[in-house]
Order: structure tokens, then sequence, then C-alpha cells
């Protein structure tokens, strides 16, 4: 598929798949007519379940992208207010239905307050690596200090011994255990032997001196395709304890040079001093903003902790009242008032009499069902009709029997009739198998040959 826009109307959950046909490598339209761009336009409706299913697909590409980039905070369900172009959060329509809010203010709070956690955990981790940043910094700052002592110490000494020719030249009073005199060719080949032979295990070890300084051969060992490849390296250490080395450590073919190899390495030591401090400086300027950061407190501890206490006060009143309702329906379960009825003659006609008409048949001295009962004569109370046991128990069992019914076999009760004619559950005279004589018996269809 090649182009310049795609516009999207079908399945919102196919539109990413949908996308990738146009951005796609090989679009040749987009690449030469629009820039190597590709304009992707999604269509919805309003006041649909479009907006639900982008939300649900946002909400999904960004779990997944947590996921991948292992960043994945404190994530809730989205209980927001409704709007007149969105939908309606589950909250909202439970609490609706329901007709109580307070279910919508607890799902407002719980809302307010898991964002309010998520930036909180955001600040407290924000603060944490910064902390961590500063102790590292501050570590760091420490041993550069060190460094540079112990080199500038080092360098006041080389400084103090270092012998110099008529022409300015630094002389070379280079000396290797096990070799006399001073001729480079023979104190070259001692090195070189050193370096093939030697093997130190990661520690340095003295093979001669320099103006007071130790020569020390160090052997590094790596691992290559499964092989230990051994290599010898040579320093010069003074009594800063801080190794200096000239070309890396690596010694030269050329004899002369392999011996000067030692005397460069006290030129590392301006450089060395430089260095560090260079660090230092950049590490200063960073101090002050960490330190800021470190020391910050959350501002909304207050507000996070009221927004608890009302949440929890809600919970309590929705509780209450979840428990008053239970407490009726258990004070009304298996209860029936009945209300009493006049009496009705057989005629259908109600025997009570009109208001303000006076019975005739009444017995004189007898109250009229009209008039108001005397303190002599209290008031019938309602009729209370309650439920057999068994129907009021909330388990509904059935009364127990104490045995099994008995039982009519069919068979038994045709050969009872002695084989006689049952029609519509009435039994005739004669045999079942005759003819019905109330029903005229069809002609049967005559054959012609």
């Amino acid at each position: 598929m090649e182009g310049v826009a795609l516009y999207s109307y079908r399945r919102l959950s196919a539109a990413n798949k949908e996308d990738g046909r146009g951005v796609r490598a090989g679009n040749e339209i987009a690449k030469h007519f629009a820039g190597n761009n590709v304009d992707v336009i999604i269509y919805a409706v309003e006041k649909s379940l479009d907006s639900y299913k982008f939300n649900l697909l946002y909400n999904k590409q960004l779990f997944i992208t947590q996921l991948k980039q292992n960043n994945m905070g404190c994530r809730t369900i989205d209980e927001g207010g409704m709007d007149e172009k969105g939908g309606i959060p589950f909250s909202e329509y439970v609490a609706v239905l329901s007709g109580n809010t307070d279910l919508l203010d607890k799902a407002r709070l719980e809302k307010r307050i898991a964002g309010m956690e998520g930036e909180r955990k955001a600040f407290q981790r924000g603060k944490g690596e910064s902390r961590i940043k500063l102790e590292t910094f501050l570590a760091n700052r420490a041993s550069n200090d060190d460094i540079i002592a112990r080199v500038r110490k080092d360098k006041a000494a080389i400084e103090s011994r270092m012998q110099y020719d008529k022409e300015g030249n630094r002389l070379n009073p280079l000396k290797i255990d096990g070799v006399a005199g001073d001729d480079p060719k023979v104190i070259a080949a001692k090195l070189h032997e050193i370096e093939d032979r030697e093997r130190t295990h990661g520690q340095p070890k003295v093979i001669g001196s320099l103006y007071g300084f130790d020569i020390v051969v160090k052997t590094d060992t790596t691992v290559k395709d499964g092989l230990d490849f051994c290599e010898n390296r040579f320093f010069v250490r003074g009594e800063g304890n801080f190794l200096y080395n000239y070309n890396n450590g690596r010694l030269a073919v050329d004899p002369k040079t392999a011996c000067q190899n030692f005397i460069n390495a006290f030129d590392s030591i301006p450089r060395l001093i430089e260095k560090y401090t260079r660090d230092n400086e950049a590490i200063e300027k960073e101090l002050p903003v960490l330190e800021q950061v470190v020391g910050e407190v959350w501002k909304k501890e207050d507000e996070l902790k009221q927004l608890k206490a009302d949440l929890a006060a809600l919970d309590r009143k929705i509780l209450l009242s979840l428990k008053s309702v239970d407490a009726q329906e258990k004070s009304t379960d298996g209860v029936i008032e009945v209300v009493p009825s006049q009496p009705v003659t057989p005629d259908g006609q109600d025997n009570a009499p009109a208001a303000g008409i006076p019975v005739a048949d009444a017995p004189p001295g007898s109250p009229s069902p009209g008039s108001v009962p005397t303190q002599d004569t209290p008031p019938a109370e309602p009729y209370v009709h309650r439920m057999p046991d068994f129907l009021a128990d909330r388990q509904r069992t059935p009364p127990k029997l104490s045995g099994m019914p008995k039982s009519i076999s069919i068979k038994e009760a045709m050969g009872a009739l002695g084989g006689k004619l049952v029609i519509g559950g009435v039994p005739k005279s004669g045999n079942k198998d005759d003819p019905d004589p109330d029903r005229p018996e069809k002609p049967k269809p005559k054959l012609k040959l």
C-alpha cells in the first residue's frame, strides 16, 4: 500500500495494524511527494463507544510501553467525570441507578488519592535517584582529591630528583634487577625477556628503579574465545602508590626507545593533575542542584492525609447505610401483614353500611360498625399471618416425609378394567379392539383389476 495519507474507519482494535501498511518501507509515493511522511487520519463518532475504545487502546499501549521500558508505576482504573462528548464510567453508572451519590464521591476521592500517590511516588523516586547521584559525586570528588594529592607528592619528588645534562636533556639512569651497567641493548633485552616470561597474576612486581621510583611489571589476563591471553605491562610507581605508564605500558621494539619508556611516563603526571582537577570542577557545578533536590519535601502531604481521612469517613457512612438496610431486611423477613377486610354476603355485596346509615337488624345496645369503640372495648389488632418455619427459613427446605408415597402402575390400572374400551377417559362395554359405534367406519378403497 502506497500513499501520503491513511483514512481509518474500520475497527479501532486494528488501527495500529492498518497504519503499518502505509508506514512500512517501500512507500515511494510518500518518499517523493510528501517528504517521506504519512498522515494517519482516524474517524470516530461522537457520543458513541469510539471514545471508550480509543481510551482502552491508549491504556493498553501505555501498559505495554511501561512494561518494556521497566517503568511500571501505580495503575488504577480511570473513574473520571462524565461529559457530553464522552462515555460514563462504571462508578457513575452504579451511582445513577442506585440514587446514592456516596459511591460516586468515593470513586472521585479514590481517583484523586491515586493521582496524588502516583505524584508522591514519582517525587520520591526522583529524590532517591538524586540522592544516589549526590553520594556518587561526593565519593568521586573525595577520590579525585586523594589522587591529586598523591600525584602532586610524586611530582614534587621527581622534580627534586631529576638530573639534566649540559644541553638540558633529562638523564635516564635506569636500573633493572639482574643487569649490570647502563647499556640500552642489554637493558632492553632483559625487559623483553620479562615481558615474554613473567607472570604476576594481576599484582605489580618490582623489577628495577629510576630516580627512587619503582619500575614494576603487571600481568593482565583476558579471555577470548574460551582461551586465556596474558599480557605484561610496565609502570613507574612513586611514593603516592600511583602507577604511571607510557604507551599504555607496552615496550617498543627499538632498544633505546624501550629504555625511554619509563622516563617518559613522568610526563603524564601534569596531565593527570589537570584531568582530576577538571573533573572536580564539573562535580562542584552539579552539587548545589542535587543538594537542593535531596533537601526538598513534598508539599502535598497534608492534602493527601485530608483526602484519606475524608475517604475513611465516607467508607464508614456507606458501611452504616448498608448495615441499616440489612437490619431492616432481617426484621421483615418471613412476616406478612394481612389487613382484615369487611365480610361479604353470598350475593357479592359488602355488609359494611355506609357512613351515617344505621343498621336496621342490629340489636339494641350493640355498637354500630361505623361507631368509635369506647374505652371498655379496646380496638382489635390487625391479624398478622406468619409463614411456616420451613418457608421462613432462608434455605427454603421442604418438609420431611415419613415414607415414600404410594406409586400407581398404569399397566395394573388398565388390567383392572377387564379389557373394556376406554374412550375419552370413560370406560365402555365391549372389547378394546372392537370398533367404536359412535364413529362411522371409513369406506375402504376398491381395487380394480
